[in-house]
């Protein structure tokens, strides 16, 4: 990924964010393995793990399951086989990219300082992401208790994160409760976890952005925000409250 000054986002609280409400990351595996290709990547939704949330130092861990029928799970368990007693742990460190739902196409007609007086702007993507690289343990034995405590676990994690924070099914007020594990037959989510491996990435690194307009004049942000609120769609109000956020932080920075 590219930085910038302006762009570069240093806090990891800021970066956590994204994933919390962005959990669907891209997990890609660099495996030497005959029978399948060296990088591989799969969509597959994480948790992340920290003792303290208002933290700017602690990377905590990342919790996440794949497919077994999955090619990428397949390499995964052919180099822990390979490995035999080195451990449940791939070689080569796994990357995981999230991308904020928050993201668009930002035309040059927004552009009301810089397009009106020299016309030199282009179109652009504004648009945020975290990139987390770390060492992955894998959970792929599954007649082993820890893989089979794994997965329950992160399991019920997870969909306790997604139906609480993405769904809203706190139960509070007139909202609904959320889905429980529980809620389906025992001997059907057994099955489910046998047809599963589950990932656990020990984070050292920790990078994310925010491309929102902030390179521009505040003539063209106030443009861009004004143009993405004129869309008259959920998407489009997103952006303009996001791209109006990096602009009052970029403000601050300045003034401080």
């Amino acid at each position: 990924m590219h930085f910038n000054k302006n762009h570069a986002e240093p806090s990891l609280v800021a970066l956590r964010r994204i994933i919390r409400e962005n959990p669907l990351g891209i997990f890609t595996t660099a495996i030497d393995s005959a029978e399948h290709p060296l990088l591989q990547s799969s969509h597959i939704p994480f948790l992340l793990d920290v003792g303290d949330e208002s933290s700017e130092t602690e990377l905590g861990r990342l919790r996440g399951h794949l497919a077994r029928m999955n090619p990428q799970s397949k390499a995964i368990m052919d180099e822990v086989a390979a490995a035999g007693s080195g451990g449940p742990y791939l070689e080569r460190e796994v990357l995981i990219l999230f991308t904020s739902s928050a993201h668009h196409y930002v035309t040059p007609k927004f552009y009301r300082e810089t397009k009106p007086t020299t016309g030199k702007v282009v179109p652009t993507w504004n648009y945020s992401a975290v990139q987390v690289y770390g060492k992955a343990r894998v959970y792929v034995d599954a007649r082993a208790e820890e893989t089979g405590a794994f997965l329950g676990q992160q399991i019920h994690d997870l969909s306790e994160h997604c139906e609480r924070t993405i769904m809203g099914y706190t139960g509070e007020g007139d909202r609904p409760g959320p889905w429980k594990v529980t809620d389906a037959p025992e001997r059907y989510t057994e099955l489910l976890r046998k047809a599963i491996i589950g990932v656990e990435v020990e984070v050292t690194r920790m990078e994310g952005k925010f491309k929102m307009s902030q390179e521009m004049p505040d003539g063209d942000i106030d443009g861009v925000i004004a143009g993405f609120r004129g869309l008259g769609s959920e998407v489009g109000r997103e952006m303009a409250d996001v791209v109006e956020e990096r602009k009052d932080l970029k403000t601050k920075k300045k003034d401080s």
